[in-house]
């Protein structure tokens, strides 16, 4: 993510690439000795019946470039699988460190989703339930999960979004 070129004067840049090609753009960009950092997660996804951990980009299209105003942008811009630098007003955008930090941090933390097990006690915190514990039973679709709530002295099936649970 970061390499020995880092120094004082340097800024993070927002690269726009061809449609599904921010790999491409990155191992190019890589190539040429830019630095390069392309933010991703990891989601659970039904395939074929079969759950599944798929990457994707976090930012589909966009990766982001660590340069300095004494760097050559010229190769950029002809770079494979770029199309531009994104600007406003002829003045690339400029990202701050702080918050490069804060993505890279939270790419690394594991998703929900990989976490859970059949059978498994979760706590519910947010909606009508929120602070109550609950058995996870089963992903439903993509983002949402099927809970077993006891609740006024029987069970009951929840259907909720992921985000809205969190492990014990």
């Amino acid at each position: 993510m970061t390499s020995n070129k880092e120094s004082a004067g340097r800024a993070w840049y927002v690269v726009q690439c061809k449609v599904r090609q921010e790999e491409r753009a990155e191992e190019n960009l890589r190539r040429q000795d830019y630095v390069c950092y392309h933010p991703k997660f990891r989601r659970e996804r039904l395939v074929k019946g079969r759950r599944e951990i798929a990457e994707e980009s976090l930012f589909p299209g966009y990766l982001f470039v660590h340069l300095s105003q004494e760097d050559n942008w010229g190769p950029l811009r002809s770079t494979r699988g770029v199309i531009r630098i994104v600007s406003f007003g002829n003045q690339p955008a400029v990202l701050g460190d702080g918050l490069i930090e804060q993505l890279q941090q939270r790419e690394h933390q594991p998703c929900v989703e990989e976490l859970l097990s059949i059978g498994e006690r979760v706590r519910i915190n947010e909606g009508p339930f929120a602070d109550l514990e609950a058995i996870f039973m089963a992903m439903d679709g993509e983002t949402r999960v099927v809970l077993l709530l006891n609740f006024l002295q029987r069970e009951q099936k929840l259907l909720m979004p992921l985000t809205g649970v969190r492990k014990l």
